[in-house]
């Protein structure tokens, strides 16, 4: 639970901000609570979100795979892998019946931390599943051996609502959803939670939005203030208390191959997604 004790600091919609205590350590390790990192809306911040998220839980002791499902393999970019010289990707496993996931599942320089890469051939399985039984549980399927390996897995998904986010949905526990502080990012928010009910209704009934994530806020501007007062006004508690600031070390630690929590450690980006991973542990939402 929440901690009750309340610090005098307010959240960007005024609310009372909580204190989010450090996670205690895990005494053992599984079965992973699956979160899909989910907008239809491009450079909202998914990617970044995902690779930093992971990052910080790893750091609170969490062990965390990130399941890069977008064919334009930025996660694994960020994580230290290069796309283009992969011979097998988790396309592999979602059209291969032996695939097996524990030999392409790669780990990356921060401990706890591991990565199953993707590429541009992922961009075929969306065509080349439509033909498939059971075609919107093929990533659950993939998933299911290491769940009891991990405590979080963190799906970035690609910006879409196609058959391979239905897919990320589907094998879910949480969604949680990046949304850049502009009025056109908010605008696509009622169509994603729209669709997040559909698959819970018809194939996933566990499936729960853990948060809506204001990303790229900047304090200093009126539009970004107001648009994350819109998203409070709509979604209420939905709208987590962490937001993320606008800065240039995001792009400058993706160059550097590593999360902003070991290329810059001490900057406000870094203690903003130690935050996030403490806000996500204290709601129950990341084990």
């Amino acid at each position: 639970m929440v901690s009750q004790v309340q610090t005098q600091d307010r959240d960007a919609v005024g609310r009372p901000l909580p204190v989010f205590p450090e996670p205690a350590p895990l005494a053992s390790h599984g079965p992973a609570r699956v979160i899909a990192m989910c907008n239809q809306k491009g450079g909202v911040g998914k990617t970044t979100t995902t690779i930093n998220l992971a990052a910080a839980l790893a750091e609170y002791g969490r062990r965390v795979l990130v399941v890069d499902f977008d064919p334009q393999g930025a996660a694994s970019v960020g994580l230290g892998v290069s796309p283009h010289e992969l011979d097998r990707t988790i396309y592999n496993l979602l059209m291969e019946r032996d695939a097996s996931i524990t030999e392409l599942i790669r780990e990356t320089a921060t401990p706890g931390l591991d990565l199953l890469p993707a590429n541009i051939d992922l961009s075929a399985a969306e065509v080349q599943l439509v033909g498939e039984v059971a075609r919107e549980s093929v990533l659950s399927r993939v998933l299911r051996p290491v769940l009891d390996d991990y405590d979080v897995i963190l799906v970035d998904c690609q910006p879409s609502l196609g058959l391979l986010t239905v897919n990320a949905l589907t094998a879910a526990h949480g969604v949680l959803i990046p949304l850049e502080c502009e009025f056109f990012a908010l605008r696509g928010v009622a169509l994603l939670v729209e669709t997040i009910e559909k698959v819970r209704d018809r194939l996933n009934p566990r499936l729960h939005v853990d948060g809506i994530l204001a990303t790229m806020y900047d304090s200093r501007t009126l539009h970004a203030r107001e648009v994350v007062a819109r998203v409070h006004e709509a979604f209420g508690d939905t709208l987590l208390h962490t937001v993320i600031g606008r800065t240039v070390k995001f792009p400058d630690a993706t160059v550097a191959a590593e999360p902003i929590t070991t290329y810059a450690p001490n900057h406000a980006g870094a203690a903003a997604y130690r935050q996030l991973a403490r806000e996500l542990v204290a709601r129950g939402d990341a084990a």
